[in-house]
């Protein structure tokens, strides 16, 4: 073994896997109908292990609209300012239906390394 050897960085490691799996669930809860940004970062603050901030999903839903993927529109609240509400667009969905099925085949290959090593090391 070298002495420069060091173990994985796990906060770094899940820092990267959160930022790839973030926007498959933006995508994922847009699917299901509109939502306003706030909400969605509610929402997505349930998911477990995701660690979500505003901070995190406005330069995300930008990006994303930019990109063609999501759309916006305004819409005047009682209760304060104007909100944005984002829902996706056709090529939006068409991503969406490969980003799923990109994440079904890697999840299951994934699983599969880990039960065949699970039973090797026993």
């Amino acid at each position: 073994m070298h002495a420069d050897n060091k173990a994985i960085d796990f906060g770094n490691w899940t820092t990267q896997v959160r930022k790839g799996l973030l926007e498959l669930c933006i995508v994922n809860l847009l699917a299901r109908g509109e939502l306003y940004g706030y909400d969605l970062v509610k929402q997505l603050a349930g998911v477990k292990g995701l660690v979500v901030t505003e901070g995190t999903i406005y330069p995300l839903l930008s990006r994303l609209k930019k990109a063609g993927l999501l759309k916006t529109r305004l819409e005047e609240s009682s209760s304060g300012p104007a909100r944005k509400y984002y829902s996706l667009t056709t090529e939006g969905h068409r991503d969406r239906t490969r980003l799923n099925a990109y994440w079904e085949e890697l999840s299951q290959g994934i699983s599969g390394l880990t039960q065949e090593r699970e039973a090797n090391h026993d």
